[in-house]
C-alpha cells in the first residue's frame, strides 16, 4: 500500500480451468483488496488454453470456466470487479504450432459472450447463439463437426 502501486496499476487474476476454485480467488481478492487494490480484472480464454497443438475448440471447457467466473464474481464486493477478458491465445509461445485459429473458435466466443452476458447458460441461450451463428446443433461437450 505504501509504495502508490495500487493507485497505478490494476490486478489481472488469470485462470484458464474449468473447475477454478472459486473460493481461493474471492481469498485473491480479499487479499489484494487488503493491499489497497480497489479494482481487479478476471482473465478468461474462449479458445487456445487447452492444448500446445489444440485444432479443435472444446466449448463446454471455456463455457465452465466462463460460469465458474460468474460465481467468483457473485462472491465478490460489488464493486471491485472492472471488467473480464476474454483471451484466445494463437499459440502458447513464439516457438510453436498455431492451436485453434479463430473460425473453428467463432462459437464458443459466441457462447462465451453470451454466457457473460445473460449471467449463465441455459438452452434458451444455447438457441440463441446458433440462431446467431446460422447453425442447427451447437455441441459444446464434443468437438464441433
Amino acid at each position: 500500500s505504501e509504495s502508490g502501486v495500487p493507485q497505478l496499476v490494476q490486478p489481472m487474476i488469470w485462470d484458464y480451468a474449468a473447475d477454478l476454485d472459486v473460493e481461493g480467488k474471492v481469498h485473491l481478492i480479499e487479499k489484494y483488496r487488503r493491499c489497497g487494490f480497489s479494482k481487479v480484472w478476471f482473465a478468461s480464454a474462449f479458445k487456445g488454453a487447452t492444448g500446445v497443438n489444440q485444432s479443435l475448440t472444446l466449448i463446454g471447457h471455456h463455457l465452465k470456466n466462463h460460469l465458474q467466473w460468474l460465481k467468483v464474481a457473485r462472491s465478490s464486493p460489488a464493486d471491485v470487479l472492472e471488467g473480464i477478458a476474454l483471451t484466445g491465445w494463437q499459440r502458447y509461445d513464439h516457438f510453436s504450432v498455431l492451436c485453434e485459429l479463430l473460425p473453428v473458435a467463432i462459437p464458443s466466443l459466441a457462447v462465451c459472450l453470451q454466457a457473460l452476458k445473460n449471467g449463465g447458460y441455459s438452452e434458451k441461450i444455447k438457441e440463441n447463439v446458433e440462431k446467431l451463428l446460422g447453425m442447427s446443433n451447437l455441441e459444446t461437450e464434443t468437438f464441433m463437426r
